[in-house]
C-alpha cells in the first residue's frame, strides 16, 4: 500500500520531485533519469515507472536550463534502446513457456494484450508501443519470444526509441514552461497518461471481439 502511495505521489508531483532531485544531485540526475527509463523499458516487472510524463517534465527542465538538450536526448535514447534490447533478450531466454506456466511477477493479461497488439501491427509494434504504457514494456519481451531477428528488432528499436524520447522531451521543452501548463502540471501529467493509454485500450477492446489464435 505504501508503494502505491509513493508511486501516485511521484506521478502527481513529478515536476516538484524532479526539481528536488536536480537540486540534491545536480549532474547525477542524468544518470538517475537514465536508470529509470532503462528499468521501465528493460524489465517486464516495472511497467509502472513513469515514461512519457518523465520525458515531458525533463524537457520542461531543459527549457529552464537544468539540462542540456542534446545530452539529455542522447542519454535517454540510449537508455530506451538498451532497455528494449535487454527485454528482447530476456524474452528469448524465457521463451514461449511463459504463456503456458504461471510465472511470478508476470501479468498474463498484459502479455496477452501485447501479443494481440503485436499480431495486428507486426514489427511496427516496437515503434508504436513506445507511446503506449504497459505495452511499451512488454513489446520487446514478446518480440524476443517470437521469430523477429535481432537486427530487424534493433532497427525498429532505435527508430522507436529516438522518436519517443525526442517527441516528449521537445514537447516539454516547448510547452512545459507555458504559464497555463506550469499552473496545471498535475492535470497535464494525467492528460498525457490518458492520451497514451487510449490506443492500447481501443486495440484491446477490438481484439477481444476477435477469435483467439495461437501465440507468435
Amino acid at each position: 500500500m505504501e508503494l502505491i502511495k509513493t508511486i501516485v505521489d511521484l506521478f502527481m508531483h513529478l515536476d516538484k520531485n524532479l526539481g528536488l532531485v536536480i537540486q540534491n544531485y545536480g549532474v547525477w540526475t542524468y544518470l538517475i533519469l537514465f536508470l529509470i527509463l532503462f528499468a521501465e523499458t528493460g524489465f517486464v516487472i516495472t511497467p509502472f515507472l513513469p515514461g512519457d510524463s518523465l520525458l515531458f517534465v525533463a524537457g520542461a527542465f531543459v527549457a529552464s536550463g537544468s539540462f542540456e538538450l542534446k545530452t539529455l536526448i542522447i542519454l535517454l535514447t540510449l537508455a530506451a534502446v538498451l532497455g528494449d534490447t535487454l527485454n528482447y533478450q530476456i524474452g528469448q531466454l524465457v521463451g514461449p513457456k511463459v504463456f503456458s506456466k504461471e510465472v511470478r511477477f508476470l501479468n498474463k493479461n498484459n502479455l496477452e494484450r501485447t501479443n494481440q497488439f503485436y499480431k495486428k501491427h507486426g514489427g511496427k509494434t516496437i515503434i508504436i508501443a513506445r507511446f503506449i504504457p504497459i505495452i511499451r514494456t512488454f513489446a520487446p519481451f514478446i518480440a524476443g519470444i517470437g521469430a523477429m531477428t535481432y537486427w530487424r528488432f534493433l532497427l525498429y528499436n532505435v527508430i522507436g526509441g529516438l522518436t519517443w524520447v525526442s517527441s516528449f522531451v521537445f514537447g516539454g521543452y516547448f510547452f512545459g514552461n507555458l504559464p497555463i501548463v506550469r499552473n496545471n502540471f498535475t492535470l497535464v501529467i494525467f492528460a498525457i497518461i490518458f492520451i497514451s493509454i487510449m490506443p492500447g485500450i481501443i486495440s484491446y477492446l477490438q481484439t477481444k471481439r476477435q477469435p483467439k489464435i495461437g501465440y507468435i
